[in-house]
């Protein structure tokens, strides 16, 4: 699939944001972040945020789950968004 710099406008939750340029939101690849409203969930999500809110990143979409949302390996400045997410959770 295309790898595209993007603009992140919102960040959702956890794994998943927005980007200006698309309709549906990118979900993280193999990032498993809390629900809204379960435990962990509001560190996972201010995590992401200071991670990319805001930053051009690289989206490299690898497929699309059934709510039409792309499922994507994504970097910010060089560095994997997915790997940082899961170093994350894991604490």
């Amino acid at each position: 699939m295309v790898k595209r710099n993007e603009k992140v406008t919102r960040v959702i939750d956890g794994d998943t944001f927005k980007t200006g340029s698309r309709k549906h939101s990118v979900r993280l690849a193999n990032v498993n972040a809390p629900e809204k409203g379960k435990p962990g969930s509001a560190k996972a999500t201010q995590a992401l945020r200071n991670l990319i809110q805001g930053q051009q990143v690289k989206v490299d979409t690898v497929a699309r789950d059934p709510y039409g949302r792309a499922v994507a390996n994504v970097k910010v400045d060089g560095k994997s968004v997915n790997r940082s997410m899961n170093r994350t959770l894991k604490k």
